[in-house]
């Protein structure tokens, strides 16, 4: 009876709440948020945690009712306290994305005034909010407030507009870490059978970057030294969950360089007291907090064997999350339709300080490499310009994409390339400058790179492109000693119906010389100074693709083996891209594989193998045409491997240049996964099996995933449930992640049922069950069971995701290729994606793609069986 009434309560609650008009986006500009004050209890072998906040505020103008944000949390009181008088309220949430409304008992007056509120919640368990995750015997909690979760952990004011100083103190269980944003102020007071820890107060910071850690965590010490920029040294921990001790040194001796770096770049010192990077085992990414970055475990913590994938990945990703610290916390976006500038830039800077504090890694490649995704969901006619217009909090999710961060980066780079470092640099700096510890908006950016650059036409050309959805592609024929360049909107199956057009920064290159030009008309002549075949995206720092006649593909296609890394990527995409069209034949993709392999740059070498791979992904070879297509990777692959050499055993291949590991780890993927080669599948199997039985050394880091896949595909399903057995049990979560790749590759339909039905086991957390359906939905022969179980569980699977899953869950049905699918997808899953409130953007995509892909498919299947002969 009880929870009858109390369903009958909540569906009164939910039929008035849908019936009244209140903001679904930006709040009324009616409150202002000047100061919080979080005293938080946060016991993590607790399902729920609570707290008394304090918002000192400013009311423009008198009310009875104001709009704030909160979300599944039990208020137990709420008053306003103005002018000495004490004024009761009552606080309502309004919406399932935390919208809540707090109604005074009496007219409150213009002017200052501290909202006040006990209440309790519960933890999450995925990385939202304030969650918690079990590792080994112990509880442990962290948060994760972008884009809107923070609402979840207190009431709030829950957007980046509004920038406070915060003060936060944690009661917990003695002798366990907290942690937040500022240093700690003095040591922890007894509070009861609790203690409480007190922290300064923070510079003005926004909800989102607002953080706290809980937890019996181990931590190293250090600090990054004293540099030209900052006189004094910054006290720097790194801190994890206790299974992973003896992984904290790597992130401790590399970080401070990496802030000296951005440092250098910024002219500016760290800007604020203290660093800590915090490991968490299911963050599935990492977050900027000020002075309180948090990393999933496998991005910050490395051992001595770490692959170079890994340390590249530590590079990339820390040198993004620290320069948010100026461009982000210090400077933050006026409203989320601004956080392209955030990501987009950190993405730049990701690449560059990587590339900067470990050349030997070649990290700067994987810039280009991420374009080339961005360029292809870019394609789309369902899709976003980087800068996006947000109206609802349903929207803002979708802003944090490869369109932001794939595209947006390449912009930057495209940008800076041709304005020169240094003007582009000045910018940056003067951006900064001018809104310290403020908000800031694009165009107040674009602003600052005209005052330093000068050059009105570049911020025009990035004006195109960051307001402009889309991918450019530049058709060139010759005509005389020049070219005509003809620029369009690129479409798959030539379909373009867009007159839109971009001023394009476009560079060529003809043996050693470069030039370069702004194209702003439809079509204009183009002079390509130099001798030997023409080159176009030189550098491959160009958001765009090309087309050119057949003579001039095979001339750029020849030089595979000599390309420089970038303009290999740009040639090789726009090689594809035209496929697509139908302008560009299959056997000319096979030669273009054939003789790139030879390229000596990693992710050449290997890009056409993966674009290949695609055809077998998603159907589109029949029996005699899989055949013909596992000889021809294995005719292509094969002999690079053969060259390197390949064992399996820790460090084997230590004394090899990072590059080379990681190009043997890629070749080892496509000769086992997509040539089927049975000497190397064993030799993997073999290694798996003695690692498993207890031999550290058979399996080196860099080919778990491969080896653990090998097993179970070529075991059965004891094999399966063995490694799940040992994937549930293990305190590695680089072991652990790979395992729960392979458990879902197993391409069985009987292993496919076992493992769906473990998602009721308590112990397999929310994040690893999107890893297991992600693997299970990529394999053709466990797909449509994967996809049944989705269509009745979307629900349940959905709730509760943040941002790192909140795109992933709508685009598993991705793998399809037809528009019977698309159709089924759509019918199913679109009112279950609509009523979640979150993920609408990629799901339209993702039925696109499937479309797109089946129709691909239809006209192209004969002519790839015949090329593959």
């Amino acid at each position: 009876m009880r929870t009858f009434c109390l369903c009958l309560c909540l569906l009164g609650a939910a039929a008035l709440a849908s019936a009244e008009d209140f903001p679904r986006g930006k709040l009324p500009d009616t409150v202002t948020p000047l100061a919080y004050r979080l005293d938080l209890t946060v016991v993590p072998d607790q399902p729920r945690f609570s707290g008394h906040v304090e918002i000192d505020v400013t009311l423009k103008t008198p009310a009875q009712l104001i709009y704030m944000h909160g979300r599944e949390l039990n208020v137990r009181s709420a008053t306003a306290l103005v002018g000495g008088k004490r004024i009761e309220a009552r606080y309502k949430e309004l919406d399932n994305l935390g919208t809540a409304r707090l109604d005074f008992q009496q007219r409150v007056p213009a002017g200052k005034l501290t909202l006040a509120f006990d209440y309790d919640a519960p933890f999450g368990n995925t990385p939202s909010g304030l969650y918690r995750i079990k590792v080994g015997d112990d509880w442990y909690s962290w948060t994760q407030f972008e884009s809107i979760d923070a609402r979840a952990a207190f009431p709030s004011f829950d957007e980046p507009g509004y920038k406070t100083p915060f003060t936060v103190s944690l009661t917990t269980k003695p002798g366990q870490l907290a942690l937040s944003n500022a240093p700690e102020a003095g040591a922890p007071a007894q509070a009861g059978n609790l203690v409480k820890h007190s922290f300064a107060p923070t510079k003005p910071l926004p909800t989102y970057l607002v953080a706290f850690v809980v937890g019996p965590f181990i931590a190293v010490e250090g600090v990054a030294p004293p540099t030209a920029i900052r006189k004094n040294p910054l006290p720097l921990r790194i801190v994890a969950t206790k299974n992973q001790a003896g992984k904290l040194d790597y992130a401790l001796a590399e970080t401070p360089r990496i802030v000296e770096l951005l440092e250098n770049y910024f002219g500016s010192p760290f800007p604020f007291p203290k660093l800590d990077q915090i490991a968490s085992p299911v963050m599935g990414g990492a977050m900027e907090n000020a002075g309180a970055d948090i990393y999933d475990d496998e991005i910050l913590l490395l051992d001595k064997g770490a692959s170079t994938h890994q340390k590249q990945t530590f590079g990339m990703v820390v040198a993004h999350e620290l320069s948010h610290q100026w461009f982000g916390d210090l400077v933050t976006p006026a409203w989320w339709d601004d956080i392209w500038l955030n990501e987009s830039f950190a993405n730049w800077m990701g690449y560059r300080i990587g590339n900067e504090w470990r050349p030997e890694l070649n990290i700067g490649v994987n810039a280009i490499e991420e374009a080339l995704q961005a360029m292809s969901i870019d394609a789309l006619q369902a899709g976003r310009p980087i800068h996006q217009t947000i109206a609802t909090n349903g929207q803002i999710d979708s802003a944090f994409d490869k369109i932001t961060y794939g595209k947006g980066g390449q912009v930057v780079a495209m940008i800076a390339a041709y304005l020169g470092d240094e003007k582009f640099r000045d910018g940056v700096r003067l951006h900064l400058q001018r809104h310290p510890y403020g908000n800031a908006t694009s165009d107040e950016f674009f602003t600052a790179l005209a005052d330093a650059g000068k050059d009105p036409r570049v911020l025009k050309a990035m004006r195109d492109f960051v307001y402009q959805q889309g991918v450019p592609v530049v058709d060139l024929v010759r005509q005389g000693a020049g070219f005509e360049a003809t620029q369009s909107r690129y479409t798959r199956l030539g379909k373009n119906t867009s007159d839109v057009q971009w001023i394009i920064p476009f560079c060529a290159r003809r043996g050693e010389t470069r030039s370069c030009t702004l194209l702003d008309r439809k079509t204009q002549t183009i002079t390509a100074n130099g001798n030997g075949p023409l080159i176009p995206n030189a550098a491959g720092t160009g958001y765009y693709r090309y087309n050119l006649d057949t003579a001039d593909w095979d001339a750029l296609i020849a030089l595979g083996p000599k390309l420089p890394a970038g303009e290999a990527l740009a040639a090789s995409d726009s090689l594809w891209a035209q496929f697509s069209t139908g302008k560009v034949s299959a056997a000319q993709l096979i030669k273009a594989a054939r003789t790139f392999v030879e390229n000596p740059d990693s992710n050449v070498a290997v890009y056409g193998g993966w674009q290949l791979a695609g055809w077998r992904d998603h159907g589109w070879l029949g029996r005699e045409a899989l055949a013909s297509y596992e000889r021809l990777m294995s005719s292509i692959y094969r002999p690079r491997l053969t060259k390197l050499g390949f064992a399996p055993r820790a460090g084997a291949h230590a004394s090899d240049t990072p590059d080379t590991q990681k190009l043997r780890q890629e070749l080892v993927s496509l000769v086992a996964g997509e040539a089927r080669d049975p000497e190397i599948r064993r030799t993997l199997s073999g290694a798996a099996r003695a690692y498993l039985k207890g031999d550290a050394n058979a399996l080196d880091q860099a080919f778990y995933r491969v080896a653990l896949a090998m097993h179970v595909q070529d075991g059965d399903l004891a094999t399966t449930q063995a490694l799940y057995s040992r994937m549930i049990a293990t305190h590695d979560e680089l072991f652990r992640n790979a395992a729960l790749e392979a458990v879902g590759s197993n391409r069985r339909a009987e292993d496919a049922r076992w493992v769906l039905a473990q998602f009721n086991d308590s112990r397999l957390r929310s994040t690893d069950k999107v890893a297991l359906m992600q693997s299970l939905m990529s394999e053709a022969e466990t797909r449509d069971l994967a996809f049944d179980w989705l269509k009745t569980h979307y629900d349940e699977f959905a709730k509760g995701m943040g941002i790192f899953a909140v795109t992933v869950i709508p685009s598993l049905p991705e793998h399809y290729c037809s528009a019977e699918k698309a159709q089924e997808a759509e019918r199913v899953l679109r009112p279950k994606v609509v009523q979640a409130g979150r993920g609408e953007l990629p799901f339209d995509r993702t039925l696109e793609r499937i479309r797109t892909c089946g129709a691909l498919k239809a006209a192209k299947t004969a002519e790839i069986a015949a090329a593959l002969k």
